[in-house]
């Protein structure tokens, strides 16, 4: 038998004051469309902001439907709204931040299973990667450059 290690690498942030500008503007962004989150089953909403290379901000929230799963995560909104409307452009930065209704979540929320996928395919297919940032309501944000931080042995074409 063999072991093998995987190790990933990511800078915290104490606040949003520690980050450039840019960033910090992608967190009031993705914060302000938060709350056109859809929902009311879950209570859970979040918000995504997309920075592309040709000076775009596509936004995106959380949309819940009673016929589980036809919903949609914030991060697969915003991906495929940039992908559908800004084909050539490169993804730079998501910025993600989610909260429950009810109470704040200290501790920073990372893109489920199915969004890490999703930006995998587009990290793949623009051979460049893709700093993502992700917070809770409040707390620590932090940052990793690539998607293989949160996704090392990820799936792909490839594969197939």
């Amino acid at each position: 038998m063999e072991e093998i290690t995987i190790t990933t690498k990511f800078a915290v942030f104490d606040s949003t004051e520690q980050l450039p500008d840019e960033v910090k503007y992608l967190f009031e962004q993705a914060t302000e469309i938060q709350k056109n989150a859809h929902a009311p089953y879950s209570n859970f909403r979040v918000g995504v902001a997309i920075a592309l290379d040709n000076g775009k901000i596509v936004l995106g929230s959380n949309q819940e439907n009673a016929a589980y799963p036809s919903g949609l995560c914030a991060e697969r909104v915003a991906l495929y709204q940039a992908a559908s409307n800004f084909p050539e452009s490169k993804i730079l930065k998501i910025v993600i931040t989610a909260a429950p209704q009810a109470t704040g979540i200290p501790v920073p929320i990372t893109p489920c299973g199915s969004c890490r996928q999703s930006i995998a395919e587009y990290e793949i297919k623009q051979e460049s990667p893709i700093e993502i940032y992700f917070m809770g309501e409040k707390g620590k944000i932090y940052k990793s450059e690539s998607l293989k931080n949160l996704l090392p042995l990820l799936f792909n074409k490839k594969l197939l």
